[in-house]
């Protein structure tokens, strides 16, 4: 809606900022009408002090024409000015239906990527489970989820879908280190969740906010608060209760956990030591798709080296494999990856980091009761508790980040 603004110039009669109809309800002032008059004027009652009857017998003020056009209504009617006063306060009230539908349009599109985030997620756990459980190779399994991450990139920017960024030299040393540490979280999950059920690598995974304040405190110099210390007990407490009665549990699939833990925190640390210079920031999207590309490189060669080619359609018939279902199930699983990691980035760059760790901690609450369900784990009530309260513990960790510190008073 346009607004138009009102202004008064010294160039500008006011009169003709308003169109009259009835010409009748004014005279016109004519100063040659008015001396050519038989009358006499006097003005010495008007400029002199006499009293009220002077100027009543006043010729001036005796004269019909001038009396008319005394008397006349004035310029800004007062209906004029109820009309002005009407349209004055209609126009903040459409501009706030218009701020409020805004906002609204605003929140359901945050609402519509929280809901794809956690969706994409649910697939990717699951489809990578059912791959990793036939296909125990976690490098080939990681890399082949690069690689199909890179395609998608290099398409996005081909057809222009988003804006090919212009990255320096200096910028991409930034951010090797970044993609070091991204590429082995995931390839750590990866391992995990071939060892153990999916709902337990999930459990462990939420200590990630006890590795991050320790790699903050060690790193960056950032002394928690009391509130966020004694947020850590009940997710440690919990992660530790729910270990203990842990169907599926491994040493193995244990510490490829707690590593993706401290991989996954490590690029954050990184992220803010390393890219602190605004004129040389770059936007999350970019930054998570130059990463991706620089995972694949990376972990081409690892693969090669770790465990060979063991992708080829010769070797998975040999190993009595389906080679249509594998593929097919690890081409999704990489899709759902790729798609709620970028949604995970756009979803950062409109809300703070604080409303997305919340949003974080209720996806993997989500994430472990529909794999429990779909792979019907064996859950004791025990394991539950545990899980349940370190999840709280994330819950209450993500709020009380929110409480600063009082400053010392020196």
């Amino acid at each position: 809606m346009e607004i138009s603004a009102f202004t008064l110039s010294p160039s500008t009669p006011f009169l003709n900022t308003k169109k009259f109809t009835n010409r009748s309800s004014y005279l016109k002032f004519n100063p040659i009408s008015l001396s050519s008059s038989n009358r006499s004027l006097d003005l010495n009652p008007i400029h002199g002090h006499s009293d009220l009857a002077a100027h009543r017998s006043s010729p001036i003020c005796s004269s019909s024409r001038f009396s008319t056009w005394i008397s006349a209504r004035p310029f800004v009617s007062d209906r004029w000015k109820r009309d002005f006063r009407v349209e004055a306060t209609s126009i903040p009230k459409n501009a706030d239906e218009s701020s409020k539908s805004s906002s609204l349009i605003q929140t359901l599109e945050i609402a519509l990527m929280f809901g794809l985030w956690t969706l994409f997620n649910i697939y990717f756990n699951i489809y990578n489970k059912q791959v990793l459980k036939v296909y125990p190779f976690p490098v080939t399994v990681s890399t082949f989820q690069f690689f199909t991450g890179t395609v998608l990139v290099i398409l996005m920017w081909a057809f222009n879908l988003y804006k090919r960024p212009k990255v320096s030299r200096s910028q991409l040393v930034a951010i090797i280190p970044l993609a070091l540490v991204h590429s082995l979280g995931n390839l750590f999950t990866n391992m995990s969740l071939g060892k153990v059920a999916v709902s337990f690598t999930h459990t462990i995974k939420a200590m990630e906010p006890f590795f991050s304040v320790l790699l903050s405190l060690l790193f960056l110099g950032e002394t928690p608060t009391v509130w966020v210390v004694g947020s850590l007990v009940p997710i440690v407490g919990g992660v530790a209760l729910a270990s203990l009665t842990e169907a599926s549990f491994n040493w193995a699939g244990f510490w490829s956990a707690m590593a993706s833990n401290l991989t996954n925190q490590s690029r954050n640390v990184l992220s803010k030591k390393v890219m602190v210079k605004k004129e040389e920031s770059i936007d999350n999207i970019t930054l998570f798709s130059i990463i991706t590309i620089m995972s694949f490189i990376m972990c081409l060669p690892l693969t090669l080296f770790m465990e060979g080619v063991k992708f080829t359609p010769a070797y998975m018939q040999a190993a009595g494999l389906n080679v249509k279902e594998v593929c097919l199930r690890s081409l999704l699983a990489a899709l759902c990856y790729h798609a709620y990691q970028q949604v995970s980035y756009m979803i950062l760059q409109r809300v703070s980091p604080v409303t997305h760790s919340v949003g974080n901690c209720v996806k993997r609450v989500v994430v472990i009761v529909t794999s429990v369900l779909f792979f019907q784990t064996p859950v004791s009530p025990i394991n539950s508790l545990g899980t349940g309260v370190a999840l709280a513990g994330v819950f209450l960790y993500s709020r009380v980040k929110r409480i600063k510190p009082k400053p010392k008073v020196a």
